[in-house]
């Protein structure tokens, strides 16, 4: 008993006597025991000491293929093969960050808050929306709460949400309106473009647009802002924080909700995740935010101090009253995040955009110029599109590892009833060089031919 749990002996035979019960067991005889694992059952290995232990793990860590000495990423579509400069990894790592826990005491908290506080000020200039929340866990978790908040304020829960946003994004909407009772109904893409039935009689409470699309692409919107406008319709942009740099903000463009996935700034791979879902919103709707807001204020002694603020109760308490019940965020990611902006700073992330987009523009012209490959759409797109090839765009992306590339993502799953079904995603970031450009289509060119 004592190698399980911190007591000794004598502790637990004078628990027993005062509960008066003759064993531990007997504190769970309410549970059936055909549910209660015994001993027996778990198979546990024999002991190991550290060193073998540390032996075993590198060697299954060995069998993981790395970006940069085992392959060259163009793969995107959410995630991305961004330079993390070394000053960034070395903010964000300190202790003071690192280590620091939920800061609900402002007293002992005010460098992670301020940091909280500069992180959204920073989403709002990128987003061109007045308030930002101090972070949620991704981009997907965030679209959810866009969803959550407009369906809220409009009364009304049908949801368009166009068939260009991430796909994975749409499983977990899905996944939340079970619970909700959300009617979520997903409008085709077609040509690269959203069909939007703007004809439909019955009229959504929100309307869901990328911003790029999944796609890459930059949709037409004027028709679909207007009618939203007109129908006092709430808009949510799923938008892409690099391609903001060269694009008007969502703000700008009517957003009344801005979601998007912060990991290009400053964030790695890692293997999927953890990642920082960027939200931002009207004014208006400022109590009504999800997650944790940090605001400026002033201490007793007149100094500019952070704390948490406009927090409903309904968000902690009165649940089934709440529009929201996250009451966490993504800390340390969002300060991550902040500090990457911070260090690129205006003209950095103007470059970083550019580099991107020319980047992508070459390679673009690169492929379309090699026999059985086509461009899936004509639309604009800024740091990623899709491609049609005669060859399956999984056995092509097979085929590429072999050859030290990550040839792109195959759009499958989420558009099996698209046209763009089967195509490959191509990403270009700051981080490709020409030369690996041109051996990655010179690479492809012979794999197709």
């Amino acid at each position: 008993m004592s190698g399980f749990i911190p007591h000794t002996p004598n502790e637990v035979a004078e628990m027993l006597t005062f509960l008066g019960i003759e064993s531990v067991d007997q504190l769970f005889e309410t549970i059936p025991s055909a549910i209660r694992l015994s001993r027996d059952s778990l198979k546990l290995p024999d002991s190991k000491s550290e060193f073998d232990v540390l032996e075993e793990l590198e060697t299954l860590a060995a069998k993981n293929r790395a970006l940069g000495p085992d392959f060259i990423s163009f793969a995107g579509g959410g995630a991305y093969d961004h330079d993390i400069a070394s000053a960034i990894k070395s903010l964000s790592t300190r202790s003071e960050f690192l280590t620091a826990y939920t800061p609900y005491q402002p007293e002992v908290a005010q460098g992670v808050l301020q940091a909280l506080f500069e992180y959204q000020s920073l989403v709002s200039r990128l987003s061109g929306l007045e308030i930002s929340n101090a972070s949620l866990y991704d981009g997907a978790s965030a679209l959810v709460e866009a969803i959550n908040l407009t369906v809220a304020q409009s009364k009304n829960g049908l949801v368009w949400i166009s068939q260009g946003i991430n796909p994975a994004y749409r499983q977990v909407v899905n996944t939340f309106a079970n619970g909700t009772g959300h009617s979520i109904q997903e409008i085709p893409i077609r040509n690269g473009s959203t069909s939007w039935p703007v004809e439909n009689p019955t009229l959504p409470g929100t309307i869901v647009i990328g911003y790029p699309n999944y796609l890459g692409l930059l949709e037409p919107m004027e028709q679909i802002i207007s009618f939203a406008q007109a129908n006092d319709i709430k808009l949510i942009f799923a938008y892409d924080p690099v391609s903001m740099a060269l694009l008007r903000s969502p703000g700008e463009l009517g957003a009344d909700v801005a979601i998007a996935e912060g990991q290009s700034f400053g964030v790695g791979l890692n293997f999927g995740g953890p990642y920082v879902g960027l939200f931002s919103t009207r004014e208006k709707y400022v109590r009504h935010l999800p997650g944790r807001l940090v605001g400026e204020t002033v201490d007793s002694a007149g100094q500019t101090g952070y704390v948490t603020t406009l927090r409903t109760r309904e968000q902690d308490i009165r649940r089934e009253k709440a529009s929201s019940n996250v009451c966490t965020n993504q800390t340390l990611i969002a300060i991550t995040t902040a500090i990457s902006m911070s260090w690129l700073g205006k003209s950095g992330i103007q470059e970083l955009a550019n580099r991107c987009y020319s980047g992508a523009e070459y390679l673009k012209d690169l492929l379309v110029r090699i026999d059985g490959v086509e461009l899936y759409s004509s639309l604009p797109s800024v740091r990623e599109f899709a491609v049609k090839t005669k060859m399956s765009s999984e056995l092509l992306v097979d085929r590429m590892i072999e050859e030290g590339f990550l040839a792109g993502v195959p759009i499958l799953e989420g558009f099996e009833s698209s046209d763009v079904y089967g195509s490959l995603l191509v990403t270009v970031t700051e981080k490709r060089t020409r030369a690996q450009i041109d051996h990655y289509a010179s690479t492809l060119e012979r794999i197709i031919r």
